[in-house]
């Protein structure tokens, strides 16, 4: 038998009061007298009310729900993001409705729509990249939107980061000073992140050093934990001895294939990866990382995302955090 749904109504008849003062209470208002507050919450206890978030943000135009997208729920570089969010959206009020893209573009859309459908107040994206076609679905809306760990160029976007191109560069510039052939890994070369900020922070490396750019040591695709024999072999290619890789499960990948090989890390390869994660330290050796501050970069973003709902004045509509280069056994000293 279908469990019958129990409204404000329901409530208010059973308590004896208006709905107006059900109202009243379920939202916390003072203005309640402790003896009616007392019977109203005895109700509701007792028929197991739950307020219709819904309901409520069309009355208030208001859902006070936050949604979040999230490429993969099993990469702990995201998962760290979403947990800074939640901390804030929870000192808020605020609740989370946490959807999975998939790192697939025409999911991240469709969760996108699905989102805006649920009257959402704001989104916060995370993702290391935006698609053209979430970029123009984000765009066109008029729900506050927030880009955390997110490259994309223009003024339509509130984004929180780090600088990837001077974090890269400074990444270069260190295996430089014992690497002449230093390979640059990233994901796919069409994105912003990867053409715009690791790319030229290598370029400068090289060029501060006078290091002629070759384009072959630039490897580039959508590698994951299982594409460890296929930057093997492109590495052994290039002759490279040191890596900057733009993930660290990619790192990790290719950590583990060197050493399946027989090649020592560091001392005939050297290994820095980019987002200091809980797998540069489960590994051996531990990798030298950058290190973002993952939970602030989650945090700020939602902090962001409360002040534009609120519509409260903005000083900085793309905040960049501080990074640093982790020291570990990946590298020498």
């Amino acid at each position: 038998m279908e469990k019958q749904t129990i409204t404000i109504y329901d409530v208010a008849r059973e308590a004896g009061v208006s709905m107006a003062t059900v109202s009243r209470v379920v939202n916390g208002n003072p203005n309640v007298k402790p003896a009616t507050r007392k019977k109203v919450n005895e109700v509701i206890e007792r028929l197991d009310y739950r307020p219709n978030a819904v309901a409520r943000g069309l009355a208030s135009k208001r859902t006070t729900t936050v949604g979040v997208i999230i490429p993969s729920v099993s990469n702990v570089f995201f998962s760290s993001l979403a947990r800074g969010i939640d901390d804030i959206a929870v000192m808020y009020k605020y609740n989370i409705i946490l959807a999975n893209s998939d790192e697939n573009p025409d999911k991240e859309v469709s969760v996108f729509n699905t989102l805006l459908a649920k009257q959402v107040d704001g989104i916060v994206y995370l993702g290391n990249s935006i698609a053209p076609k979430l970029r123009a679905e984000i765009e066109r809306t008029s729900t506050p939107v927030v880009l955390a760990g997110t490259v994309a160029e223009g003024d339509a976007f509130s984004t929180i980061n780090i600088r990837y191109l001077d974090a890269v560069r400074e990444s270069t510039e260190m295996l430089l000073e014992r690497n002449k052939k230093i390979a640059l890994i990233t994901g796919p070369s069409e994105y912003e992140i990867n053409k715009n900020h690791y790319l030229v922070g290598y370029k400068e490396a090289l060029k501060k050093h006078n290091v002629k750019f070759d384009p072959d040591l630039v490897i580039q695709g959508d590698f994951d934990i299982d594409s460890g024999e296929d930057l093997y072999g492109q590495i052994k290619a290039t002759d490279a001895t040191a890596a900057v890789v733009g993930d660290d499960v990619v790192a990790v990948a290719l950590l583990n294939a060197l050493q399946d090989h027989g090649m020592k890390v560091p001392e005939d390869f050297e290994i820095i990866t980019s987002h200091n994660s809980t797998y540069c330290q489960i590994v051996r050796p531990k990798l030298t990382s950058i290190q973002l501050p993952l939970y602030d970069l989650g945090a700020v973003a939602m902090r962001l995302l409360t002040k534009i709902m609120a519509k409260e004045e903005i000083e900085e509509h793309n905040v960049l955090l501080p990074h640093k280069i982790i020291e570990r056994g990946s590298t020498r000293k």
